[in-house]
């Protein structure tokens, strides 16, 4: 059974930078494509970004695009969002996903002051 297991969210003034991870199991990490999505108070889920299995592809949602990094480390069997510039917007939950709707738990990021 798919796990997928986020970390690294957290309370951030407006400006700064989380990294947040995502730990996988059950499946063959490296044979997947992998996304991170989420979803803000009282929205639905909005995609942020993808990437490829070999990390070599990566595309983002237009209100991310420059500021927030997708990359992933097969060895590990982890994803990883880099999140800089933050803006109060940007406060949701965040979920790593596959590309066929396995998602986590997800972790809360707020960028407040």
């Amino acid at each position: 059974e798919k796990e997928l297991v986020e970390s690294g969210g957290g309370l951030v003034q407006p400006g700064g930078s989380l990294r947040l991870s995502c730990a996988a199991s059950g499946f063959i990490f490296s044979n997947y494509a992998m996304r991170w999505v989420r979803q803000a108070p009282g929205k639905g889920l909005e995609w942020i970004a993808t990437i490829n299995m070999y990390a070599d592809s990566t595309t983002y949602a237009d209100s991310v695009k420059g500021r927030f990094t997708i990359s992933r480390d097969n060895a590990k069997n982890s994803l990883y969002l880099q999140m800089n510039s933050l803006k109060p917007d940007d406060t949701a939950v965040y979920y790593c996903a596959t590309l066929f709707g396995d998602r986590g738990q997800g972790t809360q990021v707020t960028v407040s002051s």
